[in-house]
């Protein structure tokens, strides 16, 4: 299958001059989300984008490593530094990202993709998306590196896991990348610039429960000390936790892997 490479002067022309300052497209790297940070740690500002036609290391949650073919999906990482935002409230980051993502989906590739808690990006309950946010202590304070991965053009052959599908594979709208990297990036300024605002985290908090499909889920999850959570998925609280209803009363969980059980379950 011929893949086109990303259109380096047109997202130069069209990036948002107000939140995106510079663009790099690499041809291949271990992890756009260590470029970013490495970046970071030298002073670099708010603002740089790296994407990569070819990540060969690339990390997502948990620890889990992802990679695909060259130029059959985005590897893109931001740099943000939202200095005016209580430490607290950055794990509102994640959510922001895959929010942002779910929409550039529906608006490009018009597909019915819905979020996993906290910010996997499914279709027909697969994922065809993933989003890891990091912290970067460097001397100009603290930073946040946004890496998103799509996968767009993999066939059935080359998905990483089986649960995982391809933008291709939907049967959605063919998608041009640098198309999908803009709207991408259009959609994560936006939902940035909001949670910033006066409405901060209560619109984000209602904007995420509109997009996530783990709500109302009978869902199992699996916690940092090795147990396992069983109930249905009610909601998310202001912190951006999940809500869990189980036998023995109600559970706020901030971090787990969730699986969404077939009904009946």
């Amino acid at each position: 299958m011929e893949r086109a490479a990303l259109d380096r002067e047109r997202l130069r022309r069209e990036l948002v001059p107000a939140r995106w300052t510079r663009i790099e497209v690499v041809e291949r790297t271990h992890s756009t989300n260590a470029d970013v940070a490495d970046a970071a740690r030298r002073g670099e500002p708010e603002g740089l984008v790296v994407a990569a036609e070819h990540q060969v290391a690339g990390r997502g949650r948990l620890g889990r490593h992802w990679h695909a073919p060259p130029r059959s999906g985005l590897a893109v990482s931001a740099l943000l530094r939202p200095v005016d935002v209580a430490a607290a409230d950055w794990t509102w980051l994640p959510l922001l990202a895959g929010v942002a993502v779910h929409d550039a989906l529906l608006r490009v590739a018009d597909v019915p993709a819905r979020v996993k808690w906290p910010n996997d990006v499914l279709v027909a309950e697969r994922k065809v998306a993933g989003i890891l946010v990091e912290l970067v202590e460097t001397p100009g304070g603290p930073a946040a590196v946004v890496g998103i991965g799509v996968n767009v053009s993999l066939g059935a052959d080359e998905l990483p896991v089986p649960e995982a599908t391809s933008l291709f594979l939907t049967g959605g709208r063919p998608v041009d990348r640098t198309t999908l990297l803009l709207e991408v990036l259009k959609c994560l300024s936006e939902r940035y610039v909001a949670w910033r605002g006066v409405a901060g985290a209560a619109a984000l908090r209602a904007a995420y429960q509109r997009a996530c499909g783990t709500i109302g889920q009978r869902v199992e999850v699996s916690l940092a000390d090795g147990s396992m959570l069983l109930g249905t998925a009610t909601g998310i609280d202001t912190a951006g936790r999940l809500r869990v209803d189980t036998a023995g009363g109600t559970r706020v969980v901030g971090t787990g892997d969730v699986i969404h059980l077939r009904r009946g379950s």
